[in-house]
């Protein structure tokens, strides 16, 4: 299933996409939202199911709708580092013997199409486009790439936009390079793990102003989305709705030979991964 949730910020409401593309359906009166609550009860799932098989939920105006994040009240959001051989080498890293983790803040996500803000003072905003790994049972200390898998609702389009000078070069850790306002677009819809049966042989691709920039594989990645959920359960607990941030392919500005083509306002960027769905934002200055 692709699911969604659409309406103003704030008061979006869950919908499903149909297996056409192009027909919204309503769940807002099956389901009160689409959250970890909501991916951790099979029943509640089953129920979805049931009623799209049987038609018999009701179609949604999708003209001059907004789709927001596919996912509400997230718990955290985890992002793994230099996670494509290609990004490291571009970037002159070596490649990491362990996943490089850290955390992004909930209240960076925002919707697939809604505005990236430049931050303050910033020269070097870059982009990333990155699979999104959305946690559907609790884990903690799985021992298994099987068992890891088991534990995954689902998977989105996530954009880990990033501040280079903040993350890199203002002291401490990445966080203040990675937590700016708008630097999370997640979406547009949260596909459940059944539609991905293989999460490592998913094309990614970005643009910037339709120049296309990055076009990468989940299959380069270094540490594999099961390796992923399963050492991340050994250091954090993964509670359902947690979503993980998988690493982004060669391509970013910080990898680009000076001057680097980092970000500004009026700069439009596009993003998709195969099957997932594809996003488009507008950057404007904080």
């Amino acid at each position: 299933m692709k699911l969604l949730r659409v309406g103003a910020a704030g008061s979006e409401r869950p919908a499903l996409l149909d297996p056409d593309g192009a027909t919204l359906r309503d769940l807002s009166g099956l389901v009160a939202d689409i959250d970890g609550d909501l991916l951790a009860d099979d029943d509640a799932m089953e129920r979805i199911r049931a009623a799209a098989g049987a038609g018999e939920l009701p179609v949604l105006d999708a003209t001059g709708l907004r789709t927001g994040p596919p996912l509400a009240r997230i718990g955290k959001v985890v992002c793994i580092g230099l996670n494509y051989h290609d990004h490291a080498a571009e970037t002159g890293a070596a490649t990491p013997a362990e996943p490089v983790v850290f955390l992004k803040a909930a209240d960076t996500v925002v919707g697939p199409d809604d505005t990236v803000l430049v931050p303050r003072g910033s020269r070097k905003t870059d982009w990333e486009v990155e699979l999104a790994v959305v946690i559907g049972r609790t884990a903690r200390y799985l021992g298994s790439a099987q068992e890891a898998l088991a534990h995954v609702a689902g998977y989105a389009v996530a954009h880990d936009v990033s501040e280079r000078e903040f993350q890199m070069e203002r002291g401490g850790t990445w966080d203040k390079g990675k937590n700016c306002e708008t630097f999370n677009p997640l979406g547009p819809w949260l596909v459940t793990a059944d539609e991905v049966p293989d999460p490592q042989a998913l094309t990614l691709k970005l643009w910037v102003n339709g120049e296309p920039k990055q076009n990468g594989s989940t299959g380069d990645q270094i540490f594999p989305v099961a390796e992923v959920v399963r050492y991340v359960s050994r250091f954090m607990t993964l509670h359902p709705g947690d979503v993980i941030n998988t690493g982004t392919p060669a391509g970013v500005a910080l990898g680009q030979p000076d001057p680097k083509p980092f970000l500004k306002a009026g700069d439009v960027v596009e993003l998709e991964i195969e099957g997932l769905g594809r996003q488009r934002q507008e950057l404007k200055d904080a």
